[in-house]
């Protein structure tokens, strides 16, 4: 019901634009009828009710507990969509920012990952300045659209810290535009809309993130006021964004049920598309386990930038790694002799390296990911008894 309901807003909106042209108003006088009469404030509130469909998805858990993660969940997208498009929206002065963080996540957000986005335009150039410091892993993309949009976020230009040219005291610049710069240059097209930066730790206690400044050095960039133009696409972004990502994301989790405590490939090219580093190979699935099971998972780490494996809940939201040990990674996991690696989820501590807690949840979604990996070799996975590996610790 509520599904339908945002696509009939959707409708309404285009229809009530289309009218509102043939009787000779421009979009700017549309919007300025919508922002007095508190039209585009309804419509706002409207789809941010009817986003709670996303909670009722076929599939999706109905506990108490896991209803309110996922209204939480609806709530961080708002706060996100906010910032983003009515605080952030205006590409002549564009602001990196941290859209996803510990307290807003989504789609299986990287728990080693310090990710910040930026507004901009394929019209324009801009010039990234930066500090390198000491983060392990650093990578730049252009991307057609914004999250606000759906419809997926297509690259248009990519460049990582391994190919940036850095001075000796470890500052960068970069051009971005869609005209080709000697130097660092990330390209964009006349379509490109968002700029999203990973900053990848290794030892996140020990790392030092690039300090980063991004200007837009076109010319014809006139940064503007506040109109009611931009209020209207601000509010109808943000809660574009609520309805959309908690749709695709519930979706994602439920087709994800069908190969439970496995690890399969995900599609890189429906990873790219969506967003998604393309140096990253992804394994996204669905976990379920009973209070004395335990899910086991093994692989021999290949030649790579980096990996690591986190738990999160069924919204596809990393669990809180700031206070527990929800994820593991290249560095801080514990090898075995022959060079493998054994990740164990489970609700009680199995007395084994590498146990990544459940905090309360039943189920959930989970995430092995590759980084530059010469290789790209399956995880395996089984779910036996908790009391064994209890006891296999104790032997």
């Amino acid at each position: 019901m509520r599904r339908a309901l945002i696509t009939a807003l959707d409708q309404y909106r285009r229809t009530s634009r289309w009218w509102m042209e043939l009787r000779g108003q421009t979009p700017e006088d549309q919007a300025a009828a919508r922002i007095t009469s508190g039209q585009s404030w309804a419509e706002f509130c409207d789809t941010l009710k009817a986003a709670g469909a996303s909670l009722s998805f076929p599939g999706t858990p109905q506990t108490p507990f896991d209803q309110a993660e996922g209204y939480r969940y609806l709530s961080r997208l708002t706060r996100a969509g906010l910032e983003a498009f009515v605080e952030y929206a205006d590409p002549a002065r564009p602001v990196l920012h941290r859209v996803v963080h510990e307290t807003v996540k989504m789609g299986s957000d990287n728990p080693d990952n310090y990710y910040q986005t930026a507004r901009i335009s394929g019209a324009l150039e801009y010039r990234i300045r930066g500090q390198r410091n000491t983060i392990a892993y650093l990578s730049f993309g252009s991307m057609i659209g914004h999250y606000g949009q759906g419809g997926g976020m297509p690259p248009t230009g990519y460049i990582e810290g391994s190919q940036l040219h850095v001075e000796d005291d470890g500052s960068f610049e970069i051009i971005i535009s869609a005209t080709e710069q000697p130097g660092n240059w990330l390209p964009m097209t006349p379509e490109s809309g968002t700029l999203v930066v990973r900053q990848t730790f290794l030892d996140r206690a020990n790392e030092q993130p690039a300090e980063l400044t991004i200007e837009c050095i076109d010319q014809d960039a006139t940064p503007q006021p506040l109109t009611p133009a931009m209020l209207d696409e601000g509010l109808r972004a943000t809660s574009s964004l609520v309805a959309g990502a908690s749709l695709l994301f519930a979706k994602w989790a439920r087709d994800f049920k069908s190969h439970s405590n496995q690890l399969p490939m995900f599609d890189p090219e429906r990873s790219t598309a969506a967003g998604g580093d393309p140096n990253i190979v992804y394994y996204h699935s669905h976990w379920a386990l009973a209070p004395d099971q335990a899910l086991v998972i093994e692989v021999t780490p290949p030649a790579c930038e980096h990996w690591n494996f986190q738990l999160n809940n069924y919204w596809m939201e990393s669990l809180d790694y700031r206070h527990f040990q929800v994820h593991v990674n290249k560095h801080s996991a514990e090898y075995e002799s022959d060079g493998s690696v054994r990740i164990v989820v489970a609700h009680a501590d199995p007395g084994s390296p590498n146990w990544i807690r459940t905090l309360g949840h039943e189920s959930g979604t989970m995430c092995f990911r590759w980084v530059r990996a010469t290789q790209h070799p399956q995880p395996g996975t089984r779910v036996v008894p908790l009391a064994q590996l209890q006891r296999e610790a104790l032997s």
